[in-house]
């Protein structure tokens, strides 16, 4: 049993429902039906197409999947919810990344984990920061050293209402 963690991200169709759904499905992934949920956040999408913000969070739980199971798993949700890869870095109902998987450090074809981009991204940065606060990488770098003021005015935080 692993716990792992997943980013979660969506900007379009009720990018909260689509978060909100999300969380349900993997929910049926845990192996104890638990899942704890980051509050969600605003914030303004990567690269240079033309889309509205994003709407992010991240979920954390653990599993007896396998990692290529649970990356086959979460593609399955994402293609429930409508997502269409069209453009990289483009507008979706749904994104899941794989950003944890228990201390284990993987880097194969279909899947790297730690993810690649997650040390700077403050969407993924701050909502895991508020599921566990006291976490250490794989690599060995604490969480909280990956915080910057900077990366604090990327996002906003959505009430408990967003």
């Amino acid at each position: 049993m692993n716990t792992v963690y997943v980013a979660l991200g969506a900007n379009l169709a009720s990018p909260k429902a689509q978060l909100d759904q999300a969380c349900q499905a993997l929910k049926a992934l845990a192996s104890d039906g638990q899942l704890s949920v980051s509050p969600y956040y605003q914030s303004a999408p990567m690269g240079d197409v033309p889309q509205p913000d994003y709407l992010n969070a991240v979920a954390c739980f653990t599993t007896t999947l396998a990692p290529l199971a649970l990356l086959d798993a979460l593609q399955a949700i994402e293609n429930e919810q409508g997502r269409v890869r069209e453009v990289r870095w483009g507008a979706r109902t749904l994104d899941l990344d794989l950003l944890l998987y228990g201390d284990w450090q993987l880097d194969i074809p279909r899947l790297q984990v730690p993810h690649y981009g997650m040390k700077t991204r403050s969407f993924v940065l701050l909502p895991l920061l508020d599921l566990t606060p006291d976490l250490i990488l794989p690599c060995g770098t604490k969480l909280t050293s990956l915080i910057t003021e900077e990366l604090k005015r990327q996002v906003q935080q959505l009430g408990p209402d967003h």
